[in-house]
């Protein structure tokens, strides 16, 4: 049951990341969300095959920490190159004016 919980509190992280972090016009609204919360889902799934239990405060650190991280990555990586290929795209159709 408490899968659950961790997933729904990473794809809030990821919803929070999205209005924080710059560059938010770049990528869709579910994208950080459905990240965060897969990479919590992921890191929980390790970490109980690895032996730890629900209530332990690792399990949980380490998978919301995943959630925010990879959804801080994708959002600068994903802005950034959005950014760059908008540029070039408009160099191109411009015909080099632009």
């Amino acid at each position: 049951m408490e899968i659950i919980y961790a997933a729904v509190i990473g794809a809030g992280l990821g919803v929070l990341l999205r209005y924080v972090l710059p560059g938010r016009e770049t990528y869709g609204v579910a994208l950080l969300p459905a990240l965060a919360g897969i990479a919590t889902l992921a890191v929980w799934v390790g970490m109980l095959w690895l032996g730890f239990t629900f209530d332990s405060v690792w399990i949980w650190l380490a998978s919301l920490g995943a959630a925010a991280v990879v959804a801080a990555v994708v959002a600068v990586v994903v802005s950034r190159r959005r950014i760059a290929a908008d540029a070039h795209a408009l160099h191109v159709l411009s015909g080099g004016k632009a």
